[in-house]
């Protein structure tokens, strides 16, 4: 005898997504880490730290994760790492290919989701769509996040935010270094930088902000690390361009540093 065929119910539809979506949003309102930014920093630091069994979650304002690593250079979409960086990108099994002595490129679109990819295999939680627009400070400490829609953001609704409590929380906004600069201006802190504010990048000087991403990455206020090129704008730094190896070590160390903390409490 045939199956009676499945009759589609739309309220189930909805009722499957809002439980399994509350499930999820629920087990990440406390956490070892909250990272906010889905670049390549962002994505490789949260992989890290979940394969270090860190609870960690990752906040990322538009609806696709990646940063600016999509369009390559220009919309080639090509990327460039250098041989320091080579490794990472072997370890997650994404294709390289060598173009001269110490130059490597690789698909921007295969790299893109083959670290979403294993972060989410990893067990990272990632929530799109969110913007975070405020911080959590306690006693002279970062402790989490105070977050929105984007959508209200973006249509600059009334509607008051949640709280996410996280034991660090890791900028990797790329540019903007959005978390840092909210916390200087509501909270006028000193930051562990040589002028103890934020100073937003300089122009494009690849060598030197390849080095100083990876070197500056760390914690530059009690709770909160920088990563990626939240690093250089917020140490005043150079940007590189579409060149990617320190993105990826940056995401590397700073969830090294992290789960050394982690690993003392």
């Amino acid at each position: 005898m045939l199956e009676e065929k499945l009759k589609l119910d739309e309220v189930i539809i909805s009722r499957a997504i809002i439980e399994r979506f509350t499930q999820k949003f629920l087990k990440s309102l406390d956490l070892d880490v909250a990272i906010v930014g889905a670049g390549p920093s962002g994505l490789i630091a949260a992989y890290y730290l979940a394969k270090g069994k860190a609870r960690v979650s990752l906040f990322e304002r538009k609806l696709s994760v990646g940063g600016g690593m999509w369009g390559g250079g220009m919309l080639f979409n090509e990327i460039v790492i250098q041989e320091e960086a080579k490794p990472i990108l072997d370890e997650f099994g994404i294709a390289s290919e060598k173009f001269a002595n110490g130059y490597y490129t690789a698909d921007a679109v295969e790299v893109v989701s083959s670290l979403c990819s294993a972060a989410c295999r990893a067990g990272v939680k990632i929530f799109n769509g969110i913007s975070v627009e405020d911080l959590m400070v306690r006693q002279g400490k970062v402790a989490g996040l105070v977050i929105n829609w984007t959508a209200v953001e973006m249509a600059n609704l009334h509607v008051d935010p949640l709280a996410v409590r996280a034991n660090f929380v890791v900028d990797a906004t790329g540019h903007p270094a959005e978390v840092v600069q909210v916390l200087q201006r509501k909270n006028k802190v000193n930051f562990n930088t040589p002028l103890q504010v934020f100073q937003g990048e300089r122009s494009l000087w690849a060598e030197e902000a390849e080095v100083s991403t990876v070197e500056n990455t760390g914690e530059i206020y009690p709770g909160l690390y920088v990563a990626g090129m939240a690093v250089n704008a917020t140490f005043g730094g150079y940007r590189m361009g579409p060149i990617f190896g320190g993105m990826l070590l940056s995401g590397k160390k700073v969830a090294e540093l992290i789960l050394k903390r982690l690993g003392q409490k």
